[in-house]
């Protein structure tokens, strides 16, 4: 509700002109309206309030309509011909139709039906003097338009200025976090920006397509920030529906960019990134000149970047190898043109020793494991074991192997059920983390287990033995070592065979 208080407040220093012809009305109605305004003047009919309004300007008129010499309608209307915009309020007690209608046509702003009510009447007046303060504000603005369109538009260059700056480092922090998460894609848009600045610039293209390109690729990628790590840290093949999950990063790079203005014509090169020449590519297998040049370009500065990175189970290309293939996928998964500018620009570059897909410091090791735990106790998997015996090919690191293998183990499940069967491999997993805390322990066929050192240990398999869980139900183990500098196990097959 709407009190006197606020009234005054809002609307103290506007001007109002109360015409009405009954004097007690009158009376308490102005002492009423003074309590609000400053300056409230009052007349007895239309002819009295319409000279007093030649006479004086007002902010508000208030007026009855029935009343003698000039009804309060017919000074409404000689009012609006002096002024259209003229704040008029209708205070009445009658509420035919035919009243309304002469009101609205007069534009007048509000109908009071009587007897007042002071609340209806507070409300009326806040949103008329509501109206009102807007309106002087524009009269000010225009009057200060210049002035004001300056500052503003400095005030918007500003904002703007501070949003794309907010922009760019929100895109390049998930940049950072992408490339952070995965050893592979650590430096590779960076890259795959230079490649294509490079092919581009061979090819003759504009500084502004040039830059173009080289913003497209730092952010090509962007939208991996959406792909598990399940999948972008996998270590051996993507199945098809983790192939599935990792082509939408191309789909979400242009959704996350599309949507920012200035990052539009980035998106519109991003989204062709692997599609191909032949129309086997993602995700529409568009082909040919449907692909834009620029896109082109960076489909072939990608591939480059991938071939020439020493991935987990393939080791990379140099800069001739990588060039060869080039030309042999030349009208195939890449554009000729574009082919027979890379070869040139690519040519005389340099490949880091850093540029590789593993995992060099210990952290980024365990992070990497970590996707590889068997899941039911706390050993790795088959899968990381054989990821580390085909590695250890290339880089000898691992030279002794111990299997433990657990004997009565199917007849403890039978009897206890399988879910007592886990909690004893977990249990058996602890003890071999306590007494062997520098081997790596994989988790083999089910109840067997693999320990990988890089230096001989002797097992001592009375340590297993003691588990008293072991002695309760019968279970003994037996052990079997290979020693790597003699025998070869380059593969989990292999070592199947030598076990």
């Amino acid at each position: 509700m709407i009190n006197v208080k606020t009234l005054k407040s809002l609307a103290g220093d506007l001007k109002v002109l109360y015409v009405e012809d009954e004097q007690k009305l009158r009376n308490e109605l102005g002492g009423y309206l003074r309590k609000i305004f400053d300056c409230v003047d009052t007349a007895e009919d239309g002819q009295a309030g319409l000279k007093k309004y030649q006479e004086h300007s007002y902010d508000i008129i208030i007026t009855d309509i029935q009343m003698p010499r000039m009804n309060g309608l017919k000074m409404a209307a000689e009012i609006k011909t002096i002024n259209e915009d003229q704040e008029i309020i209708i205070t009445s007690a009658y509420s035919e139709p035919t009243y309304f209608v002469d009101a609205i046509r007069l534009g007048v702003n509000s109908y009071i039906i009587k007897p007042i009510d002071f609340a209806q009447i507070n409300m009326t007046l806040y949103k008329t003097a509501n109206k009102l303060a807007r309106f002087k504000e524009n009269i000010i603005y225009k009057e200060h338009l210049e002035e004001m369109v300056e500052k503003r538009t400095k005030a918007i260059l500003a904002l703007e200025e501070e949003k794309i700056q907010n922009f760019e480092n929100t895109i390049l922090s998930f940049v950072e976090m992408i490339e952070d998460r995965d050893t592979y894609t650590g430096g590779h848009s960076q890259r795959v920006a230079n490649y294509s600045k490079l092919i581009a610039q061979k090819m003759g293209r504009s500084e502004e397509e040039c830059a173009l390109i080289y913003q497209a690729g730092i952010l090509h990628d962007v939208g991996k920030v959406a792909t598990p790590d399940t999948v972008l840290l996998k270590p051996g093949k993507l199945s098809k529906l983790e192939y599935k999950l990792i082509q939408e990063h191309v789909t979400v790079s242009y959704e996350l960019l599309s949507k920012i203005p200035m990052y539009k014509e980035l998106a519109d090169i991003i989204i062709y990134h692997h599609e191909r020449c032949d129309g086997k590519g993602y995700p529409h297998g568009v082909k040919g000149d449907d692909i834009p040049l620029l896109a082109r370009i960076m489909i072939v500065a990608d591939a480059f970047d991938a071939m020439t990175t020493n991935r987990i189970y393939k080791g990379r290309k140099d800069i001739s190898q990588a060039i060869e293939e080039l030309k042999a996928f030349s009208g195939k998964q890449f554009h000729p043109e574009v082919v027979e500018s890379a070869v040139e620009a690519l040519s005389g570059i340099e490949l880091h020793e850093s540029v590789s897909q593993l995992p060099v410091t210990e952290l980024e090791k365990e992070r990497f494991s970590y996707f590889y735990r068997d899941q039911v106790t706390d050993a790795y998997n088959t899968d990381y074991l054989n990821f580390i015996l085909t590695r250890n090919t290339l880089n000898t690191e691992y030279n002794c192997i111990n299997a433990i293998y657990l004997h009565n183990f199917n007849r403890y499940n039978k009897k206890y059920g399988w879910m007592e069967g886990d909690k004893l491999l977990n249990r058996v997993v602890d003890h071999l983390h306590k007494h062997f805390p520098l081997s790596l322990i994989f988790r083999l066929h089910g109840d067997d287990f693999i320990l990988l050192n890089k230096e001989h240990i002797e097992v001592d398999i009375s340590q297993v033995d003691r588990l008293e869980i072991f002695k309760k139900n019968h279970i003994n183990t037996s052990k079997r070592h290979i020693d790597l500098r003699k025998e070869k196990a380059s593969s989990l097959a292999e070592l199947e065979v030598l076990l």
